[in-house]
């Protein structure tokens, strides 16, 4: 077993890793699912539409019947009178006789369209005054029919700030999931663009049942509350012990307590963010060139598929790596990751440094490295003081 299987094993030893011939190997996380894009709309969903619809139909049909009337004869307001007491059935005599078979053909087609737009248009209005009613019941029907049917899919626990992005994202790449989000507001507004979404709380089995997480492949936690993390976190360990976990973390010192409580992987946005400006300030080159890369969707269905990410670590002081030459750094990360161009503080550049290049202490190193190489960068590039200190 390599060091990469083998530090994703200590990291995730909490999670379901296994033990072989006293080796200790990780779970592989299950593979999550394409579908196509759920049918949240129907007949029902439409009520200003099927109004507006209605309201020109009639009116139409209205219309060419006083000119038709007109045309043979009559005066408007006779025309106008016999059209409507015809088109809303009141069933008052004839204003005149109907005697010629002009006024015969007229009369029919406009008792067959008239009265069939205003049952149109009655049921059109019907719709309009009990659409919520209506659509709670077919809805929600409908979409826990489409749950059921899911397996292998993501459950994405709140439809914030996060929780919208992620869901975009997953819908793009055509992954089935379905949303838990307490807030009706946010539910509504996640069923308006096509997702499937639960209204509750994420952190009660019973929703969590609800949204198929045993057979789901994997679990997002993304609430902006780390204490309602952990706990979700906990309660989906504990219902699907096979499931890949992948939680958000504000506080640094939250991400120790979600692995401990089960987490496959941890997120800290605000770590992210930071880090991500600092690249920005101080390696504007390398920086430059990856987010070039990362526009190109193409280089990053690459690397995904390779199992390599690109990432800019800076050498901090009295960190291991410092005073290191690039061949040591890379036995020591074991494969983990390959040093691509390191940045001086000077601002040169070195694109394919050679082994015997050596990190200085501020240097920005770029790296091309394998998804679980967190811990052995750790170990590399934070002060020796830290070196054990997740977070």
């Amino acid at each position: 077993m390599n060091s990469n299987d083998s530090t994703s094993a200590e990291t995730d030893s909490n999670v379901g890793s296994k033990t072989q011939g006293g080796v200790q190997i990780a779970r592989q996380p299950p593979q999550i699912r394409r579908v196509p894009k759920p049918r949240m709309s129907g007949f029902f969903d439409s009520p200003h539409r099927n109004l507006i619809v209605g309201v020109i139909y009639t009116l139409t049909v209205m219309m060419l019947g006083v000119a038709a009337y007109t045309a043979a004869g009559w005066s408007l307001r006779d025309a106008v009178y016999m059209v409507i007491t015809t088109v809303y059935t009141v069933g008052y005599e004839e204003v005149r006789p109907i005697n010629t078979p002009a006024l015969y053909a007229i009369t029919i087609s406009l008792i067959l369209l008239g009265c069939t737009g205003v049952i149109f248009l009655t049921g059109a209005l019907v719709q309009f005054f009990t659409l919520s009613q209506i659509n709670k019941l077919i809805g929600i029907k409908r979409m826990n029919t489409q749950i059921d049917q899911l397996s292998g899919h993501v459950v994405v626990c709140g439809y914030g700030r996060l929780g919208s992005v992620l869901a975009r994202s997953l819908s793009a790449s055509s992954a089935g999931f379905v949303i838990i989000e307490p807030n009706e507001a946010r539910a509504a507004e996640a069923r308006e663009q096509g997702f499937l979404c639960i209204q509750g709380d994420a952190t009660s089995e019973k929703t969590l049942l609800a949204a198929g997480i045993k057979r789901a492949a994997a679990l997002a936690t993304v609430v902006s509350e780390d204490a309602l993390n952990v706990f979700i976190t906990l309660s989906a360990r504990s219902i699907n012990p096979n499931l890949s976990i992948v939680a958000r973390g504000e506080l640094a010192s939250t991400e120790n307590k979600l692995i401990q409580a089960g987490a496959d992987k941890v997120v800290l946005p605000t770590k992210i963010g930071a880090e991500r400006v600092a690249e920005l300030l101080l390696y504007q080159e390398s920086a430059r060139v990856i987010e070039s890369l990362e526009r190109s969707h193409g280089f990053q269905r690459v690397l995904r598929s390779l199992g390599v990410e690109l990432e800019v670590v800076t050498a901090a002081p009295q960190s291991p790596a410092v005073r290191m030459t690039v061949a040591a750094i890379e036995r020591q990360a074991r494969g983990a990751f390959f040093i691509v161009q390191i940045n001086r503080r000077d601002g040169d550049v070195h694109t394919g440094p050679p082994p015997t290049t050596v990190v200085g202490e501020g240097d920005g190193v770029v790296l091309l490295g394998r998804p679980n190489r967190a811990e052995i960068l750790t170990s590399l590039f934070e002060p020796r003081r830290r070196v054990g200190v997740r977070g």
